[in-house]
């Protein structure tokens, strides 16, 4: 449970540090500099998915909840739909006129997605714990850049083109996921 926790921990942490600690992101860069800086944040990352998939492997599930029976489609809806937001958050879409922060909403949608098909305690700590982080990521980002200046109106086929890539994206996952995550997500 340690490493799992402590996983989330860094990843949130790390993640803060451009939003909330802007201080010391400025006093690392004027340290290390911009390169250095860079690529310290994307190790820090990277160890700390290395934790989360540690700690998910070596935690023993303990039921929690039980999911609700019809939780399998809306979860993958779900996801799904976080997967178009992950897409439109790099892209010029219309969703941005409505979502300040796709990606962050985007994860907030898978976590809730997969707290509705596990009801163990790794979930709750993994699924749980990224949830509340992307919640927070949105209020102190917001804070910290003030009044939200929406994006212009663009072409449907900009929103189509995004809801392709999330497509593409789900699709490949899904029949990743075993193979990544030990659990198949589709019916068996």
């Amino acid at each position: 449970m340690i490493l799992l926790l402590l996983g989330v921990v860094i990843w949130s942490g790390v993640h803060f540090i451009p939003s909330l600690g802007i201080g010391l992101r400025q006093s690392l860069i004027e340290r290390f500099g911009v390169r250095t800086y860079k690529i310290g944040f994307a190790l820090a990352i990277v160890a700390s998915i290395v934790l989360m998939v540690l700690g998910w492997r070596a935690m023993d599930p303990v039921a929690v909840y039980d999911p609700p029976a019809w939780a399998p489609p809306i979860t993958s809806l779900a996801v799904l739909a976080a997967f178009i937001l992950f897409a439109a958050a790099h892209a010029k879409t219309n969703i941005k006129r409505f979502l300040r922060h796709p990606q962050l909403t985007g994860i907030v949608v898978w976590a809730v997605g997969h707290l509705l098909a596990n009801g163990d305690n790794r979930s709750l700590i993994l699924f749980g714990g990224l949830g509340l982080w992307a919640i927070a990521e949105i209020f102190v980002i917001n804070r910290r850049d003030g009044v939200w200046q929406k994006p212009d109106s663009v072409p449907l086929t900009n929103e189509l083109m995004t809801a392709a890539k999330g497509l593409v994206i789900f699709v490949v996952v899904i029949f990743a996921h075993p193979y990544l995550f030990g659990v198949s997500p589709l019916p068996h």
